[in-house]
């Protein structure tokens, strides 16, 4: 069986607690044939509550109100549990109690030494009739009994709010409408459920949706590590399986530290690093980011700690990264101060193309008269990778793009998560140099070229001998 992936803006320890605790019972409901949704709705297509009507004979204890207290300890783990079902119900002759027919199949299945000093004995014990319906199962049994027995079900989908994003398998598409009424009927506050509708293949980088039910509402409000946001969904990305690595590099930083956010999108980097004191210059191409980047920004009271622009993000390294980070330096020179500078390029499917704009940033008679131990930048760029071996193709992807064999600079190289089969997305982390700073890319192709050609030379002669 399959269980649902949600991310969402419930704390993840108490989700996790919450969830697995449920799924115990669902776990042991799905392998009981009894506890089944009807075979008949195998390859519904559109979503009839109605045919999910079933009845069986379920075990059960009925014992006298003065009793139940002392009852329900001993059998607690053998209760029948069901959504909207309650495994305790009151009858004539006092309370019910339900029993779980995998568990229970007679009064022998019960403790009934225990039982027994209650006053509770065999008469106390029956099977009758229940009827389950609709209301009964969890959305991850509904959709394992209805969608194909032979393909991959629904594994995961995202929660941003109000809305739940999909990103649907072909195979899946046929039965959107029911996975869409079914998702938006069982998960709280849940108004509008949306697919992906194509790859992320447009300037601004945001999701191209199909609206599948509900109400046509992009217009979220949600929370990650605690820190409050608000975005239009349509129009701008946002990833929540991503608020890990988010949390990840913001603990990296202290306060006083300065981040340079390239991609910033609505904030998730730049935001939290203000809110902890650090100096923030965070830029976004699509003009919609960067209006909600600013409402961020205010939202969490952080706007003197940090500048925004609507850039490209080469024009933003060219031009302000690369201003502020020489006034910084030439201030530390004669005003010595002790804090880390870190830049952030979170584009995965692009981002390491923008890494040549580092190449050259500086003239060598620029960075002259400052010290060599400058307080050189960390940075962190996002990457996917596709094949067998993903890290290494990564770790090719930026240094070509870098026009530099990493040694030294490199810090790691971080598994972020699987994007799908063979398609991993990575964070690379390393630290620029002076040399990397001003030589042009250019010229150091040129120079490795001509280190390959003596090397070839030198075991040409080598043969020879």
């Amino acid at each position: 069986m399959f269980a649902l992936i949600v991310e969402s803006r419930i704390p993840k320890i108490s989700y996790l607690l919450r969830i697995s605790k449920r799924f115990r019972h669902y776990y042991r409901n799905m392998d009981c044939p009894e506890l089944l949704p009807p075979a008949t709705v195998r390859g519904m297509t559109e979503l009839h509550r109605a045919e999910f009507q079933k009845r069986i004979q379920i075990p059960r204890l009925q014992v006298p109100e003065s009793q139940v207290q002392r009852v329900i300890p001993l059998v607690k783990k053998l209760l029948l549990k069901m959504e909207h079902l309650h495994p305790v119900r009151s009858v004539e002759s006092g309370r019910e109690i339900l029993l779980h027919p995998l568990s229970v199949k007679n009064w022998q299945s019960l403790p009934t030494e225990a039982l027994a000093e209650q006053q509770v004995t065999e008469d106390n014990f029956c099977h009758a009739e229940l009827e389950l319906n609709y209301e009964n199962w969890s959305a991850n049994e509904i959709l394992k009994s209805v969608l194909p027995a032979n393909e991959e079900g629904l594994s995961s989908f995202s929660r941003i709010g109000h809305i739940v994003h999909l990103n649907l398998r072909d195979h899946l598409l046929p039965y959107k409408q029911l996975i869409g009424e079914v998702l938006r009927d069982k998960l709280p506050n849940c108004r509008t459920v949306v697919n992906k509708a194509s790859t992320i293949d447009n300037t601004y980088r945001n999701f191209q949706l199909e609206l599948i039910c509900g109400e046509a509402e992009y217009q979220v409000e949600t929370k990650e590590n605690g820190i409050p946001f608000e975005f239009d969904f349509s129009k701008v990305y946002w990833n929540p399986r991503l608020s890990t690595e988010h949390e990840r590099i913001v603990k990296l930083l202290q306060p006083g530290d300065v981040l340079y956010d390239v991609f910033a999108g609505v904030g998730p980097f730049s935001v939290p690093a203000a809110k902890k004191r650090c100096h923030v210059l965070a830029n976004d191409l699509n003009p919609v980011s960067f209006d909600w980047l600013q409402h961020n920004a205010k939202r969490n009271k952080c706007l003197p700690q940090i500048r925004m622009y609507n850039k490209d993000g080469r024009e933003f390294i060219l031009q302000e990264l690369r201003e502020d980070l020489l006034q910084r330096w030439r201030a530390a020179a004669t005003t010595p101060t002790a804090y880390s500078i870190h830049i952030t390029m979170n584009l995965p499917a692009m981002a390491v193309e923008f890494l040549d704009a580092f190449r050259g940033l500086y003239t060598a008679e620029e960075l002259a008269e400052l010290p060599e131990d400058l307080n050189y930048p960390q940075v962190h760029v996002y990457s996917f990778a596709k094949g067998e071996d993903t890290k290494t193709l990564v770790r090719q992807l930026v240094e070509s793009n870098l026009g530099s064999v990493l040694e030294s600079e490199l810090q790691g190289i971080s598994f972020v998560r699987n994007v799908a089969p063979n398609k991993d997305m990575y964070r690379v982390s390393f630290k620029l140099t002076r040399q990397l700073l001003t030589t042009p890319k250019q010229a150091l192709r040129k120079r490795a070229a001509e280190e390959q050609d003596d090397i070839s030379e030198a075991v040409t002669k080598v043969k020879c001998v």
